[in-house]
């Protein structure tokens, strides 16, 4: 039987299935720095200020998805 409770649950898991791609992203995001830096040691600062940037974005899009599963499970009725 399918219940109101157990659909805010895999919704809140759908929504939650973001984290993956941050997680991916994240990882491409640094893997590149540290190829980058090894490539070019003197364009360091330049590269780690929007290897930053980048990361922030990234996990903003994880943050968005924690926000959405969190208003699915004890928000909504």
């Amino acid at each position: 039987m399918i219940t109101d409770v157990g659909m805010k649950a895999l919704g809140a898991g759908l929504a939650v299935i973001a984290l993956a791609g941050v997680g991916i992203g994240i990882g491409n995001i640094f893997s590149s720095l540290i190829t980058g830096i090894s490539r070019n040691p003197s364009a360091e600062n330049a590269m780690f200020g929007r290897a930053i940037l980048g990361f922030a974005l990234t996990e903003a899009v994880a943050l968005f998805a924690l926000v959405i599963a969190f208003i699915i499970l004890f928000v909504l009725h």
